[in-house]
Order: C-alpha cells, then structure tokens, then sequence
C-alpha cells in the first residue's frame, strides 16, 4: 500500500498552479475556481481509515501550507454546499408558506374574534333577560310581602307608641336617678382630687428637706476636706524646712570636702595615691556594707511596701463593698421611687379612665338626650294630634254643657212658668173648682210636651256624637283608603313596572326596601339597646359606686403607707449620707495613704539607683587607678580627672532632675530650691578642679530622701560618718 504523499504528489503541484493563477485572477470569484477544480479532478475511490486518522498536521504542507487531501475535502465541501442548497431552497419556500400562513392566520384570529364577540354580546343579552325576568318576578313578589308587611307593621307600631310613652316616664326617673348620681361622684371625684394634691405637695415639701439636709452634709465634707487642705500646706511647708536643711548640710559637706583637699595637696601624690587607695578600698567595704544594709532597708521596706498594698486592697475592696452598698441603696431608692411614682401614675391613669368613663357617659347621655329629644319631638306632634283631638272634644263638651246649661234654663223657665200657671190655677181654683180638671189636662199635655223635647234635644246630641264619631272615623278610614289607594297605585305602578322593566324602577325599589329595613332594623336595634342600655347603665352605677368605695378606701390606705414610707425614706436617706460621709473621708484617707506611700517607695527606689550607680562609678575609678597606679604616677592624675568630675556632676545632675521630678509630680512650686541649687554647683566645681589639680578621685554623694523624719536623720547620720572617716585618715 503506498502512502498518500507519493499518490497525492501531482495533485499538490496541480493545486499550486491553480491557487497561483487564482491569486493573479483576484477579479475571478472563487466558485469558479471551486468548479474548475471539481471538474478536472474528481477523486475515484475513498480513502482509506488511517489517511481519515491521521491528524491534521500531517495532510497540510509545511511550506505551502495546502492540504495533500484537498480534493477529497473539496468532494465533502461539495456534498456540503448541495445539501445546503437545498435547505435553502426549502427555506425560501417556507419564507412564503410562513407569510400566507401568517395572513391566514390573522383572517382565522379576527374571524374568531368576531365570533367570539358576538357570542358573548349573546349570552350577555340572555343572561340579561334572564336576570331581568327573575328581578321581576322577585320584585313583584317582594312588593306584595312588603305591603302585608307595612300594613302588620302599621298596627305593631301603633302599639309600641304605647309601650313607648309608659317607658319614656320610666327613663325619665332613671335619668333623674344617675344624673344625681353623678352629680355625687363628681363630688367625691373632687375630693380625691384635693386629697391626692394635698398628698403631692406633702411629698414636695419633704422632697426639699431632703434636699435642704442634703446640702448641709456636703456643707460640712466641704469644710473638713479645706481642714484637710490647709493641714496639707502645713506638712508641705515642713517638707520645705527640712528640704533646705539637707541644703545647707550639702553646703557643710562640700566646705569639708575643701579643707580636706586643701590639707591633701601638701602631702607627696605617691603617698597620697597608697593612701587613698586604702582609704578608697576602706570606703569601698564600708560602701559594701552600707549596700547591704540598705538591701535589708528594702527588703524591710519591700515587705512593708506589700503589706501595705494589701491594706490598700483590703481597703479599696471595704471602699468598693460601700460603694455598692450605696449603689444599691441608690437603687433601692431609686425603685422605691420608681414604684411610688408608678402607683401615682397608675392612681392618675385610673382618674383619666374614670373621667374617660365620665366623659363617655356624657356623650352616651348626650347622644341619649339627643334620642329622647327626637322621641319628644315625635311625641310632641303626636300630642299635638292629641291635644286637636283633645280641643275637639272640649269644645264637644262644651257644646254639651251649653246646651245642657240652656236645658236647665229652660227647666227653670218651664218651672217658673209651672209655678205661675199653679198660682194662677190658684186663684183660678180659687175662683172656680171647675177648671181643675182642665188645668191638670193641661199640664199634662205640657208635661208630655216638655219630655218629647227632651228626647229630641237628647237625640240630638247622640247624633252629634255619632257624627263626631264617624268623622273621626272617616278621617281614620280616609287615611286606610289613601294606603289602599296607594296599595291600588302600587299595583298598577307594579303592573306598569312589569311592563316597562326599567332599571330606573329597581334602584327606587330596593332603596325603598333598605330604607323600610333599615329603618325597621334601627326602630328594633333602639329599642334593644335602650334597654340594654339602661340595664348596662344601672350595672355601670353599681360599678361605679362599688369602684368609688374601693377606691376611696384604697386611696386612704395607700396614703397613709406613702406617709409610712416617705419617713422611712428619709430616715434612710440620712442614714445612707451619714454612712456616705464616712466612707467618702475613708477614702480620700485611703488615697492619701496610698500617695504618700508610693512617694515614699518612688524615692527610696530613686536613692537605691543613685547609690548602686555611683558604687558602680566609684568601682570603675578605682580599678583604673590601680591599673594606672603600677604604670605611670603622674598620668593617671591627668586622666581621672574628667572621669571623676563627670561622675560626680551626673550625680549632682541626677540629684536635680529628682527634685525636678518630685516638684512637678506634686504640682508644688519652691522658688527657694531653685535659688539654692545654683550655689551648690559652684563648689562641686571647685571641689573637682581641686581635686583635678591633686588627682584625687571623688566619691559621688548620694541623693537625700524626701520621705519621712528618719530617712532624713539617716542620711544626716551617715555624711556625718563619712565625714569624720575622711578627717581621721587624713
């Protein structure tokens, strides 16, 4: 089997060709070169799977860059474009298939649209007619129960008029009962009031002694702690005294210090060098010696240093036990008075609600007022009606009295008239006993005459009061016949409504409907909550009473506990500044203890580092020496000088920035230290070139403690010793 390069060699020549002759005819479009190529070269048989493996950098020309397989990539890209072609060619006419499909589309859409419309427009108008049939049909039914209704409702109301009058007598007394009662709440709501503010201002009063107590105590720590202030100058002026003293002793030391030169420098330097060798190694030991003492001295003060810092914590822990036991009295007064507040704001909340409640029933009997004054209204007109009734019937009775006053007048002119005829007939009878039977025939007469006028006159006046009657009861059945007519009209107007089926007439119908409901709703619900309303009134006064009680009670029990508990208060409160003032003069005690203590610590450690650095110093000067003294006698003089006048000036420096210190970490100003300090500087001065000139090393002194009277009697002591050693060598 041959490889692909050996078969594909011609074509790769071919192609170069025809890519160059591409490349010269830029202006040819690449399909015919495409064509071209197909054309001339069409690959026979397939290739086989290993050329199909190999991977892409093996088929290209590492010069050219052109594939050895490029005729059978021409055939796939061939196969390629035909099949791209044709989804080309499906795809324009999809393009147009879309397009009519799309205006179908839009023609089916709005067809079922229309369609849709219109079906809903139908059922709407059935659904409507529906709905308007049955509203009809409910309506004329509901229009007939409303008028059986109204005309049941008519005589309902005509005798709840009735029951209404007899409870309106009932309200009225229960009003006059509550509005005397409230008229005696308010009273003793007044007096709680005054008895509460009598209370306020008794707890006012008490809170301004307190406060005036309170002012004095601080009055008193005032002027003990200015006592203690001025006793405080005292000890500082005492401070002063004895600092000028250690001055002056300074000044002695140092005048020592130049005699002792002075006698030196006769003697011969060699005999001066042994002797102040010894003398120095002699100072040396008793400087050793004195170290050791002073180490026991701080220990002794190191201990004590601790036992007083345990003192101080014992004390700092007493003085924070009392600090919170103030705190806690602090806060107990402040709970007590927290609480008191409290039950004042409860006792004046409770008065709000109360004057709430008040303020409510007012309203309640207010809007009841209002009520009543409606119903009074109503029955005003219906006594109104009453009282024209009750006019009509007067002048009936009038009318009836007149008219029986006219009978009687005519029964006493008839009388009369009898009684003239009797005496007539008497004098007639006198004259003639005949006429007797004519004259009773006569009265008789009369007498039936005089009745059937009677009872004509009396028939009149039932007529009259049947007539009376019956108008008032044609006026009653004129108003029967306008609700009947209105009945009549109802129907027809209902007969008319059917007809017409107006939505107008609806709306008219059911506010009719609302409006009778509501109104019948309100007429039931009045009465309901009137009564509910004068049962809850009579609960609510028996409340209120009962509270009242209570309270009144509670207040004076209450009262005389807040009395109790104020003069425990204050009995408290100056129990608490008393004990206060104790602890506060303990503490500042303690804090003056504890100062003075750290001064006296700070110092002697000061003094400890000035020694052991001026012992170190002294060392280093005498080891030179004894290195200088074996070499040369004379040039060691000249070279310790500088050292031993350094020495001795940062001592003396040490010495004055140690002062330095203590006065500014006191805040007291001595103008007197300054003016002594400059004239110490001079003799040291001329102590060292002294000394220089004799080439004798000095030994620093060490710094005085600023403590207490015995530190200060030890370093007195101690120069002292110093000097007489130095004096007794020499």
């Amino acid at each position: 089997m041959t490889s692909p390069r050996s078969d594909v060699g011609p074509t790769c020549s071919m192609v170069s060709r025809e890519t160059g002759k591409a490349v010269r005819t830029r202006s040819r479009g690449l399909e015919l070169i495409f064509w071209e190529i197909m054309d001339r070269h069409i690959p026979m048989h397939a290739l086989p799977e290993e050329i199909r493996k190999m991977s892409p950098e093996e088929k290209v020309c590492k010069y050219c860059g052109v594939s050895y397989l490029i005729l059978h990539e021409f055939k796939a890209m061939e196969e390629k474009v035909k099949v791209m072609e044709k989804e080309m060619k499906f795809y324009q006419g999809s393009i147009d298939r879309e397009k009519r499909l799309q205006e179908k589309l839009r023609s089916l859409s709005q067809d079922f649209e229309q369609y849709r419309i219109d079906s809903e427009s139908k059922t709407e108008r059935i659904q409507d007619v529906s709905m308007q049939l049955k509203s009809q049909q409910y309506e004329f039914q509901r229009v007939q129960k409303e008028l059986d209704h109204l005309q049941h409702e008519l005589k309902i109301k005509q005798r709840q008029s009735q029951v209404f009058n007899q409870r309106l007598v009932e309200y009225r007394y229960f009003w006059n009962k509550t509005l005397s009662l409230l008229t005696f709440t308010k009273r003793e709501l007044t007096s709680i009031k005054n008895e509460v503010y009598d209370n306020f201002q008794n707890w006012t009063s008490l809170k301004g002694e307190v406060f005036l107590q309170i002012k004095s105590i601080s009055e008193t720590a005032l002027t003990e702690i200015e006592i203690l202030k001025k006793s405080l100058i005292v000890s500082q002026r005492n401070k002063i005294c004895l600092e000028e003293e250690m001055k002056n002793l300074k000044l002695l030391s140092d005048a020592a210090m130049l005699r002792s030169q002075q006698i030196q420098t006769s003697k011969q330097q060699e005999v001066n060098l042994q002797t102040r060798c010894h003398d120095l190694q002699k100072e040396v030991l008793d400087l050793q010696c004195q170290v050791e003492a002073l180490g026991l001295n701080l220990q002794k003060a190191v201990t004590k240093i601790d036992n007083y810092k345990a003192k101080l914590m014992n004390k700092s822990n007493e003085a924070d036990d009392c600090q919170r036991e103030l705190r806690k009295l602090k806060f107990e007064s402040i709970i007590s008075e927290s609480r008191h507040t409290r039950l004042l704001k409860e006792k004046e909340d409770s008065l709000m609600a109360c004057q709430q409640i008040h303020k409510t029933l007012q309203e309640e009997l207010t809007a009841k007022e209002r009520q009543e004054e409606d119903i009074k209204r109503r029955i005003n007109l219906a006594e109104n009606e009453l009282q024209i009734t009750k006019t009509l019937l007067t002048q009936t009775k009038e009318e009836v009295v007149t008219l029986k006053n006219e009978r009687e007048l005519m029964l006493i002119s008839h009388q009369k008239s009898i009684e003239q005829l009797q005496e007539t007939l008497r004098q007639k009878l006198l004259n003639d006993d005949n006429w007797r039977e004519k004259i009773e025939a006569e009265l008789a007469k009369e007498r039936a005459r005089h009745l059937v006028e009677f009872e004509e006159q009396a028939l009149l006046f039932k007529e009259e009061a049947r007539l009376e009657l019956d108008i008032e009861k044609e006026k009653h059945q004129e108003i029967i016949q306008k609700y009947k007519k209105e009945q009549e009209e109802l129907q027809t107007k209902i007969s008319d409504l059917i007809a017409s089926a107006t939505r107008d007439l609806r709306l008219e119908v059911t506010t009719l409907e609302e409006k009778l409901r509501e109104s019948y709703i309100r007429y039931t619900e009045d009465s309901e909550s009137k009564e509910k309303e004068i049962e809850n009134l009579k609960n609510v006064v028996a409340e209120f009473e009962s509270r009242l009680k209570k309270e009144i009670d509670s207040n004076d029990s209450v009262s005389e506990d807040l009395r109790k508990e104020m003069q425990q208060k204050s009995d408290e409160l100056e129990r608490v500044m008393l004990a206060q003032t104790q602890l506060i003069q303990q503490f500042n005690q303690s804090q003056e203890q504890n100062t003075f203590l750290q001064e006296t610590v700070r110092r002697e450690c000061e003094e400890r580092f000035e020694l052991t650095e001026a012992l170190s110093r002294a060392r280093e000067q005498l080891l030179e020496l004894r290195k200088l003294s074996g070499s040369s006698p004379l040039s060691p003089c000249s070279l310790n000088q500088g050292s031993l006048t350094s020495s001795a000036a940062v001592v003396s420096n040490q010495g004055e920035r140690s002062l330095t210190r203590l006065n500014s970490g006191k805040g007291i100003k001595i103008p007197s230290l300054h003016g002594v300090a400059k004239p110490t500087a001079s003799p040291t001065l001329a102590q060292s070139q002294r000394l220089s000139s004799s080439g004798l090393p000095t030994v620093p002194q060490p710094h005085p403690p600023r403590g207490r009277a015995s530190s200060v009697n030890e370093t007195r002591q101690r120069l002292a010793a110093i000097l007489r050693r130095r004096l007794s060598q020499q």
